[in-house]
């Protein structure tokens, strides 16, 4: 996120001394994306932040995943779903591929432990809850409705006041506003859907002291994606003070703005964030189509080229009324089948002037397959729902 800003402590130029009033110097970290070419911020630690003492192997949760094959439309129930309270060791994998994983975790109130994901940034949704994630570059406040994005190899942990439902897209790359809606500068456009103002983040050093700290890392390897324990002499929130364009921070769906228009305007229009092979978008509350014959809910349409994912978050989802889908749910409508709404929510919408909606998106541009969590809360019936059939699968071909 190009938008810069200073917290705590920092030399007046960035690569010279920076000491305390007892003389000791500060150790300066730069953590930048694509090898020293792209958004940066440079970290002055009390300790050395290279300095680790162990390290062992962290046996992930269930990384697994099985094709969606034979192909068909899938709904997903994560409210059904039970996980430990652990707000990063206890995810449970619902759908991914190479280029994103979405994960689902529902927190007790104790913190998580320390979390570093080298594989990618991520960007989570809070659908209940409020409490805070600590990270080198101070305090991130979280709440329902949060976009929580920590960029990647951010170590950090989750501190839930409540317990929490969240929702985790992890990327395989830098997850950023969409290019149309920046200028060649990076600032946030006019015509974007939220500004500079919408974004939250670190607002004072955290400052924490500590010795041998055990951190989660999750990482790459030719083999895929691995974990360690990595154990740190000292602690990695041991920051005075940063400065740069690369930091966590919030955007809360109260502050997006729904592009609305004349007639249905397609997903794009909802874009909040993107990543490589993959969009986010969400749909929320807002007037719908003031054309005199408009069809508010979306037309029938092939995903040729993606795979869609709904997290049907709050309110009634117009589209899908008759297919039990409800709050809670997800949908995969997979790219080679053409999807809409059920038949009967078509003539049921006409006239309507708004929608009472709340639902997260993902499209993914590789197909994505199905997560041990995922298999273990599908609604087998929904995919024939269109045809009006109560069966779990249709009829033998003859």
């Amino acid at each position: 996120m190009a938008y810069y800003r200073q917290v705590g402590e920092v030399p007046r130029q960035r690569h010279t001394q920076l000491r305390d009033g007892d003389g000791r110097l500060r150790r300066e970290e730069l953590m930048g994306e694509e090898g020293f070419s792209s958004d940066s911020s440079l970290l002055y630690h009390r300790g050395v932040p290279s300095a680790i003492v162990a390290a062992d192997v962290w046996e992930l949760p269930d990384q697994s995943r099985v094709p969606n094959h034979p192909l068909r439309p899938r709904h997903l129930r994560l409210h059904a779903l039970e996980t430990g309270p652990d707000a990063v060791a206890d995810r449970r994998l619902v759908l991914g591929n190479h280029d994103v994983r979405i994960g689902y975790v529902v927190t007790g109130v104790a913190p998580s432990a320390y979390y570093r994901n080298a594989v990618g940034d991520e960007c989570v949704f809070v659908e209940s809850g409020t409490g805070v994630v600590e990270t080198p570059f101070g305090t991130v406040p979280y709440r329902a409705g949060d976009y929580v994005v920590v960029p990647r190899a951010t170590t950090h942990r989750w501190v839930p006041a409540e317990a929490s439902r969240l929702y985790a897209i992890e990327a395989s790359s830098h997850v950023a506003p969409p290019k149309r809606y920046l200028s060649r500068y990076g600032q946030l456009l006019e015509h974007a859907p939220y500004s500079e103002r919408d974004l939250h983040g670190p607002t004072a050093p955290l400052l924490v002291e500590g010795t041998d700290v055990e951190v989660l890392v999750k990482h790459r390897t030719s083999a895929g994606i691995v974990g360690t324990r990595m154990v740190h002499a000292t602690h990695p929130f041991d920051v005075v003070g940063w400065d740069g364009c690369l930091y966590p921070y919030t955007l809360n769906i109260e502050d997006y703005m729904p592009i609305t228009g004349k007639v249905h305007q397609p997903p794009p229009v909802h874009q909040v964030f993107e990543g490589h092979g993959f969009v986010i978008c969400n749909f929320l509350p807002r007037k719908v189509d003031y054309h005199p014959l408009a069809i508010p809910v979306p037309y029938y349409h092939s995903n040729v080229d993606s795979d869609e994912v709904m997290f049907y978050v709050a309110g009634d989802y117009e589209a899908r009324k008759g297919s039990g889908i409800g709050v809670g749910s997800i949908s995969l409508h997979p790219g080679g089948h053409a999807h809409g709404p059920q038949p009967e929510a078509i003539e049921a919408s006409l006239g309507a002037e708004s929608f009472e909606e709340t639902a997260v998106m993902v499209d993914t541009f590789a197909p994505l397959e199905l997560g041990e969590a995922g298999r273990a809360v599908e609604d087998p019936a929904y995919a024939w729902s269109w045809a009006g059939r109560s069966v779990s699968r249709p009829p033998a071909a003859h």
